[in-house]
């Protein structure tokens, strides 16, 4: 019997096999430990990045990939819409050749308004535009929708496509028969119309810059933002510090991150540039772009354009107070919306005369 057998010391090779295999367990355990820590590692890293992109999402209110402002390529046009309202009273009462205009509305740096008219025995619907400080050549080419509202449903509405070059209206000179039309479509007298106006294609409209973004400020930029065939160079963190949609769009989990040219659609670049000049700190706002302003800035949640926009209204804004109520509305604009109620209130009480017909009373409840 060896000694090794009989437990005593063992010798210089056994004891070199039993090193060899310490090691190869040490190994095996240290490259678990390796192996687990890469895992822990890994773990952690994507909890942090659920984190981030819960965060987020949060912040952006639910924002994903169909919220942001596509990236496809735009073509030379943009689509801007509207709609047009009016109650024209005593229209009972209207001889031959008599006509009425609805007030002028602020519409996309374009002033818009209807006419109604009797002519022939017929019902004539327009609608005209102005635009302010036009070109010497301007042209805004649309597609309109004219709506009479007639009682129990009974609606007459035509459509079709105009390019205004002109300060004039466009519409239908035998719109409905005047008979019917007091038959079916007035109510105490008072004619209720609506107007659907989408542009499809301005030129002439130019704004006046009060910055640029043009290629002037390459240097200062470090991503550009296209709108249809124009460029806007910007600063990324400024824009992520004042708006939540452009903060995931170039810090977070899109292709355009990574992307040094960055395509919008959907919007005017006039419109954009106003938008950017808000953000900038340019008192770019005045009664003929704030609704354009209002509306980008509710597009791209940005808070502080939209606290301005805001503000303008309570403060300068000379637009009647059924239009604003309505902006107050769509745009959450909760300081306007009191303001505006109040107003109503006000008026629908001061006089129950006027009060009984008035228009406001419904956007009250009364």
């Amino acid at each position: 019997m060896s000694a090794n057998e009989e437990g005593g010391i063992p010798t210089e090779s056994e004891s070199t096999v039993d090193l060899l295999v310490e090691i190869q367990k040490m190994r095996s355990e240290l490259k678990e430990d390796i192996e687990k820590n890469q895992k822990d590692t890994a773990d952690k890293l994507q909890s942090i990045e659920a984190s981030i992109s819960k965060l987020l999402e949060s912040n952006v209110k639910k924002i994903d990939k169909s919220k942001v402002p596509a990236t496809i390529t735009t073509t030379s046009k943009t689509i801007r819409r509207f709609q047009l309202k009016n109650v024209f009273e005593d229209i009972a009462n209207f001889e031959e050749d008599d006509d009425n205009y609805s007030e002028w509305e602020e519409h996309h740096n374009v002033k818009w308004r209807m006419r109604v008219a009797r002519r022939y025995n017929h019902l004539v619907f327009s609608v005209h535009c102005e635009p302010h400080a036009p070109a010497d050549n301007w042209s805004i080419r649309t597609k309109l929708e004219w709506k009479v509202v007639g009682r129990k449903q009974k609606n007459v509405i035509k459509s079709g496509r105009y390019c205004y070059e002109k300060s004039y209206g466009t519409g239908f000179y035998d719109f409905v028969d005047w008979e019917a039309l007091k038959k079916w479509y007035l109510v105490d007298g008072n004619l209720t119309v609506e107007a659907k106006v989408t542009i499809l294609e301005t030129t002439g409209l130019g704004i006046k810059k009060i910055r640029e973004f043009d290629e002037s400020q390459k240097e200062a930029s470090d991503v550009i933002l296209v709108v249809m065939d124009t460029k806007f160079y910007v600063l990324k963190m400024y824009l992520a510090a004042q708006s939540t949609v452009f903060k995931a769009l170039l810090f977070g989990n899109f292709k355009e991150s990574d992307q040094l040219e960055v395509k919008l659609n959907g919007i005017h670049p006039d419109d954009f540039h106003r938008f950017l000049e808000v953000l900038y700190g340019e008192p770019a706002i005045d009664e003929f772009n704030v609704e354009d302003i209002a509306r980008l800035a509710d597009m791209y949640d940005a808070p502080t354009a939209i606290r301005q926009c805001e503000e303008f209204y309570l403060e300068k804004s000379k637009k009647p107070v059924h239009m604003k109520l309505e902006i107050a509305t769509r745009y959450n604009l909760e300081k306007l919306k009191e303001k505006c109620m109040s107003d109503i209130q006000k008026i629908t009480s001061k006089d129950s005369k006027v009060s009984k017909k008035n228009p406001l009373r419904k956007l009250i409840g009364l």
